[in-house]
């Protein structure tokens, strides 16, 4: 098998850090908040939804016991407190801890790149000669 070299100043940044932290930080960083539904619970949560019944409403293909399962993991990494009130019904709920709360500029880039590159894309519609395009 062939060694592969890459020469590059990011990927010598990338390689310090790997060697300074034991591990690639994105990497432990998205085992720790990736995944289909930790995100959208951390962003609903900011945006203060944070009733269990307001974060199943929005997002209705995440099971009951899967919304369970995610807040206690994102609860036991630090990221999501939870208060439960004494009242009947019991109330609960989930705010972002201090930690979680260094994810709001996340978010908001998460936003802003979904808007320019998903939600609003230029759409180039190819001429004739399918060589180049235009802009509708």
């Amino acid at each position: 098998m062939e060694k592969i070299e890459i020469k590059s100043e990011r990927f010598d940044n990338m390689v310090e850090m790997i060697q300074k932290y034991g591990g690639c930080p994105v990497r432990a960083t998205l085992k720790i908040i990736g995944g289909k539904w930790k995100p959208l619970i951390l962003y609903f949560i900011s945006v203060d939804v944070n009733r269990f019944g307001q974060l199943q409403r929005m997002m209705p293909d995440c099971s009951k016991r899967m919304m369970t399962v995610q807040l206690r993991e994102l609860e036991s990494d630090g990221l999501v407190h939870r208060e439960i009130f004494a009242e009947v019904p019991p109330k609960v709920i989930y705010t972002l801890t201090t930690k979680g709360e260094s994810l709001r500029p996340l978010f908001g880039e998460l936003s802003r790149w979904g808007i320019q590159n998903v939600l609003e894309p230029q759409q180039i519609e190819p001429n004739n000669s399918g060589t180049s395009g235009e802009l509708v």
